[in-house]
């Protein structure tokens, strides 16, 4: 069985670590997608894989070599270019494909390029739920009939920097929560395509990306990436509440998104549960 992946970032690693630690049995092989020229700095930091994950570790450069390797699944966790630009060839080919970085599917092209390369090629393309969870309950309550989805992010202010919300609040002097943003999923994961990935989560598994409204607040008293859903609609009323660890080096990703690509790749492996150490 060969495992593809694109990016070998700080949330790839974390999540195959969290697989090493997983499988009873290593993988014929993992396959992974660096930029040109990135090769020996990705082979570098995975061989300590090799043997443990897989049998052997394999970096290529191009689309086209890691779909000739022949992976069952390939898992994107290195930006929202990276699904536009190789989620279309991927599903074209037959392989199935996990998207990490969300926010790229609130552009409706790509979520048309990838539909259509689904249906020509067989492939099929999941999201990844990241650092939420009660997708489920969602999802169900959709088809029931949603009357509201609001989702607010709440984070400490270096998790905004380098975002448009340096320009909007002072984020280095601010001594209250402070709400900077409110609009539809789709402007959010546009306008913070590190920080709403989550956001565009929400509106495919509920109301859609024009109907889920969001909320973004820079909380200085906050040390947790905190994520609240609230859900009304025909069969239930609910709010889910989150409070993730930052990512060690990342303040902007919840420490939970690694070990949910690492949970949804063990599931979607296909692999006998008495395969995976209990």
């Amino acid at each position: 069985m060969k495992l593809g992946l694109i990016g070998y970032g700080a949330v790839a690693l974390q999540a195959l670590d969290a697989l090493t630690a997983a499988v009873a049995r290593p993988l014929d092989a993992l396959v992974v997608l660096a930029r040109p020229g990135r090769s020996s700095s990705a082979q570098e930091a995975l061989l300590r894989l090799e043997g443990a994950l897989a049998h052997e570790v394999i970096v290529v450069e191009t689309i086209e070599r890691l779909i000739a390797y022949g992976p069952r699944i390939v898992a994107e966790a290195a930006g929202q270019e990276a699904v536009r630009a190789s989620g279309p060839a991927l599903l074209a080919a037959g392989v199935d494909f996990l998207v990490v970085s969300a926010g790229a599917l609130a552009d409706r092209s790509v979520r048309d390029a990838l539909d259509n390369a689904s249906a020509a090629g067989g492939g099929r393309w999941e999201c990844c739920a990241g650092a939420v969870g009660g997708l489920d309950i969602l999802a169900a309550a959709r088809l029931a009939g949603l009357e509201e989805v609001i989702y607010t992010s709440c984070k400490p202010p270096k998790a905004w920097i380098g975002t448009p919300a340096e320009r909007i609040v002072d984020l280095a002097s601010m001594s209250e929560a402070t709400c900077f943003f409110e609009g539809d999923a789709a402007s959010a994961s546009r306008a913070y395509p590190q920080n709403a990935n989550v956001a565009a989560t929400i509106a495919l598994a509920g109301a859609g990306f024009e109907r889920t409204r969001v909320r973004l607040v820079a909380d200085p008293a906050s040390t947790r990436n905190v994520h609240v859903i609230r859900i009304r609609s025909a069969c239930v009323d609910v709010t889910i509440d989150i409070a993730g660890h930052p990512a060690p080096g990342n303040p902007k990703t919840s420490l939970t998104t690694g070990y949910a690509m690492a949970a949804n790749l063990l599931a979607r492996l296909s692999k006998p549960v008495h395969d995976f150490k209990q």
